[in-house]
Formats: structure tokens, sequence, C-alpha cells
């Protein structure tokens, strides 16, 4: 396994080490001791999530004002376009975002430490995202930043309009958005 830092260090992009063969491929898609060694520190995961969507939809940009999860993403199905963007007012990277391409191919993960917002859009025709949590979701503290925030500057790879939830179109700007002190 081996895991590097982004441009954001505490964000970490994991590549697997894939056996492969004739009969397919094996890989070890999570293990404590090496994922603790990364992220210099130790975090439980309490939580396991699967979204399906189709192609062109863009969801985010999700995050918890209390009870922050940190999350580690990947793609199971087809390919995604995945953002992380610093709301930590302390971090030399405050309001700066990451991305990584995420595909059932390349088996990349990334790792979002808490005190982030996240948001992926859809590439292929359909795909399967599936995350771990270090914290539940709870609805009363989740917010969401407009995905299209001109002060963040996110290159989304658009191929026209994307396809956004209401509770998404509705996002607030970045300088509005609670962040974390």
């Amino acid at each position: 396994m081996k895991i590097t830092d982004t441009r954001i260090p505490d964000v970490k992009l994991i590549e697997p080490l894939v056996f492969g063969d004739e009969r397919g491929f094996f890989f070890e898609s999570f293990r404590q001791d090496l994922f603790d060694a990364a992220i210099g520190g130790h975090t439980d995961f309490v939580q396991d999530n699967h979204s399906r969507s189709s192609g062109g939809v863009l969801r985010g940009l999700h995050y918890q004002i209390e009870h922050a999860q940190g999350k580690l993403v990947r793609a199971v199905v087809g390919e995604v376009f995945d953002v992380a963007v610093d709301l930590r007012r302390h971090s030399p990277h405050f309001g700066q975002w990451v991305s990584a391409l995420l595909s059932a191919e390349n088996k990349r993960q990334l790792w979002i430490p808490p005190g982030f917002a996240h948001g992926f859009l859809v590439l292929s025709d359909v795909a399967e995202f599936v995350y771990k949590t270090n914290d539940v979701w709870l609805p009363e503290h989740e917010r969401c930043i407009r995905w299209d925030d001109p002060s963040l500057e996110i290159t989304w790879p658009l191929q026209g309009e994307p396809l956004v939830s209401p509770k998404d179109a509705a996002g607030v700007s970045f300088a509005e958005a609670d962040c974390y002190d």
C-alpha cells in the first residue's frame, strides 16, 4: 500500500498493491496499522456508506460542523472527480482544495480528515462510491457549501451542467460557511 500526501498534506492518497492474474485481483482495501502510521494517529471508523449516482451527478460540498467526520473514500464502480476543501481556519491551507480521480480501475482511495468539506462529480455513466467515516451522520449538524462558489475556484471537469440535489443547489457561499476554529 502506497500512501502519499496531497498538496494539502493532511489529505492522503492511498494506492493499494494489487495482485492480479487471469482469475481476477486481490488487494487490501484497508489496514489499520498502515493507515494509522500514515495519518500520524489513530482513528476508529464507525459508519460505512455506499451511494450510486448517474453520470454528471455532483454531490457536495458536504461537512458536519459538529461531530466532524473524517472520510476514507473510494469508487468501486465507475470514476469520480473527488474534492476536499480545507475549512480549518488555523490551517495554512484554509480555503484551498485538492482533488483526485478515484475509479474502480485505479482502486485509489482518499483520506479526508475532519475539518474538510467533501464533494464529488461522477465522470462515468454510473458510479458507486463507498466511504468509511469516523463519526456518525447527524443531519442537524450537516452543512453544505455551493459546489460552484467562485472564491474556491474548483476546476470541476464538467461536461455541461451537473445534476445536483435541491439541498446542494441551496448551499451557502464559502464566505458564509460555518468553519472550524
